[in-house]
């Protein structure tokens, strides 16, 4: 019985290692050459699996886009619930570490970059909408509702229009990276388009003490559990 548990959890390991497999090499795939173009022999040599592997798993390239989707939306879920449950700085600081902590998601994760591209396909504009409140707007949302509480959010800035405005400017400026030729420091681009938007949504008071001050160094929420977050590569 004990040696028949073993071989049934080293099959479960490894077809969890090769869908692991496959998801990371089809985001490699998709944020390099988008759905269209990418190409089912290349996310099978990326993963070094089969294609009957690949068809245990995933009934299609649409399918396995859908995954890289879902993981990618995840990440994003996680890391700005950790920020929601931090009370250790007023809410546009948490919003400032949570805008620096998405730069440095998009940059150390091909599949947040993948998930990124893939949201302007036509194909998954459905579930671009069926996500969205997962991604991070919605934390981006609840702290511009704790600023109006604190009094730190001018009364006629509605939060779902900051959030709106703050995530088309992250947006844009994640679009800049793709389309500019040379290195783009997108943490600073990420900042520069925070501080923008406060300054025309932050009280003068709450303006004054940041220019003063300048920005608290908070501690970065991708350390702990970066193995969820990030997700390493399975070979077999």
């Amino acid at each position: 019985m004990a040696h028949r548990q073993e071989r049934v959890a080293h099959r479960q390991e490894r077809a969890r290692r090769t869908r692991a497999a496959l998801i990371e090499s089809a985001a490699e795939e998709f944020a390099r050459r988008g759905y269209a173009a990418a190409s089912i022999s290349a996310i099978l040599a990326g993963s070094k699996t089969t294609k009957g592997a690949m068809y245990f798993h995933f009934e299609s390239k649409e399918d396995l886009a859908r995954a890289v989707l879902d993981e990618g939306g995840a990440s994003f879920v996680e890391l700005s619930d950790r920020w929601l449950r931090r009370t250790d700085a007023d809410p546009f600081e948490l919003l400032h570490g949570l805008v620096l902590d998405l730069a440095a998601l998009f940059e150390r994760s091909v599949i947040v970059r993948a998930e990124f591209r893939l949201m302007v396909e036509p194909e998954f504009y459905s579930d671009v909408q069926s996500l969205g409140s997962k991604h991070w707007g919605r934390a981006a949302s609840e702290l511009a509702i704790r600023a109006r509480v604190a009094g730190i959010l001018v009364d006629d800035v509605d939060p779902d229009l900051f959030t709106r405005v703050l995530s088309a400017a992250l947006a844009g400026q994640r679009f800049l990276m793709d389309m500019t030729v040379g290195d783009i420091d997108l943490p600073e681009r990420f900042v520069e388009s925070l501080e923008l938007v406060l300054r025309a949504s932050a009280t003068p008071e709450w303006l004054r003490t940041h220019e003063e001050r300048g920005w608290r160094e908070l501690t970065s929420e991708l350390a702990p559990g970066a193995d969820e977050l990030f997700p390493a590569r399975h070979s077999e």
